[in-house]
């Protein structure tokens, strides 16, 4: 059930953004699993997307990570408080990447609870990508890990969304990216509670 490399090199992040939808998130921290139904996803398009870290060709210390072979996992902090995990994709040199904006909590809910200091019926507690990795323990040090591995994977439970289940609208916080902040590259499960605000279209 666990998504094999070959799965990662899909060239097209468009299709992954919405397919990574209902695909179950897990980790393993100091021995504890946690695990969650993937609900909100935003492509990033690359060298090509002006909302990418990679556009235009940057290549830095934080970026490489984009570069590498799909199937490692790109986790960067944002405005120095939360971690945000990204699924890079797609073939070595090309950096597409899909954020995991938001989970529905499945598997060690108690140690969600207790990473995020609220009860799991809360939406808030893994709504919003920052909320989403905090709650499954995500932080800086999972950066460039191998999506095959022990410590951060992807399962497959066959949970399956129809076409109009499916919300596609302009990704968030990207207003930097000019006309690429219109593109209609954010998706998510209209009727799941656990995914972030706005979650209307």
């Amino acid at each position: 059930m666990k998504l094999q490399f070959d799965y990662y090199l899909n060239r097209d992040v468009i299709f992954l953004a919405q397919d990574l939808l209902g695909k179950v998130l897990y980790t393993q921290v100091e021995g504890e699993i946690t695990a969650g139904i993937i609900v909100e996803t935003e492509a990033y398009f690359g060298e090509q997307d002006k909302a990418s870290h990679a556009y235009g060709g940057r290549r830095t210390n934080r970026t490489e990570t984009l570069y590498g072979q799909g199937g490692l996992s790109y986790v960067y902090l944002c405005y120095g408080i939360h971690h945000l995990f990204n699924v890079v994709s797609s073939v070595e040199g090309e950096p597409h990447a899909v954020l995991i904006r938001a989970v529905e909590p499945l598997i060690g809910k108690e140690i969600m609870e207790r990473r995020r200091s609220m009860p799991v019926t809360n939406a808030a507690i893994t709504s919003g990508p920052g909320s989403a990795a905090k709650a499954l323990g995500i932080n800086r040090s999972f950066n460039e890990k191998d999506l095959t591995g022990e410590e951060i994977w992807i399962e497959d439970h066959q949970i399956q969304y129809t076409t109009d289940q499916i919300a596609a609208v302009p990704r968030v916080g990207v207003a930097y990216a000019k006309e690429d902040a219109f593109l209609p590259w954010r998706f998510f499960i209209k009727s799941n509670k656990y995914v972030s605000k706005p979650n209307t279209f």
